[in-house]
């Protein structure tokens, strides 16, 4: 059995760099409107917040509207971006950074990273899957772990 050609029109890197670049825009400015545009309705998501989101209106609920409020300079490091193509789909993994309130209410550095996977559909690349999460603490972790 053979595939189709692959599109290589659009490389998985533009593709993943653009669609961070709406990701980002949407988290800084809390347009959750904005930012369903570029998810499919039946994405699953986890995130540092909920273990897991069935379709997009359990993501707006269940992560993004508890956490893009309390948290500000949300930027993804696209220089680190790993990505493939891979038929009508896309993977990607990026390490984000963020700043978020420490127990003591000042600002705190807040560092993660997100793998998403997209796809091609009507096309327009919309995420199906995405993981969000801080980086663990070193110090929190089980000796031996790593």
């Amino acid at each position: 059995m053979t595939d189709a050609p692959m599109d290589h029109a659009e490389t998985a890197n533009g593709i993943a760099r653009a669609w961070l670049t709406e990701m980002e825009a949407c988290v800084r400015a809390e347009d959750y409107a904005r930012c369903r545009a570029i998810f499919a309705a039946d994405v699953v998501g986890f995130g540092t917040r909920t273990a897991i989101a069935v379709g997009l209106d359990a993501l707006e609920h269940d992560q993004w509207r508890h956490i893009w409020g309390r948290i500000r300079g949300y930027t993804f490091l696209t220089d680190e971006l790993s990505c493939a193509r891979y038929g009508d789909g896309l993977w990607l993994g990026c390490p984000w950074i963020s700043e978020g309130r420490g127990p003591d209410g000042d600002w705190r550095r807040r560092p993660g990273r997100m793998t998403a996977v997209l796809e091609r559909r009507d096309g327009r690349w919309l995420a199906v899957h995405t993981h969000h999460s801080v980086v663990p603490d070193p110090a929190a972790q089980p000796r031996g772990y790593g």
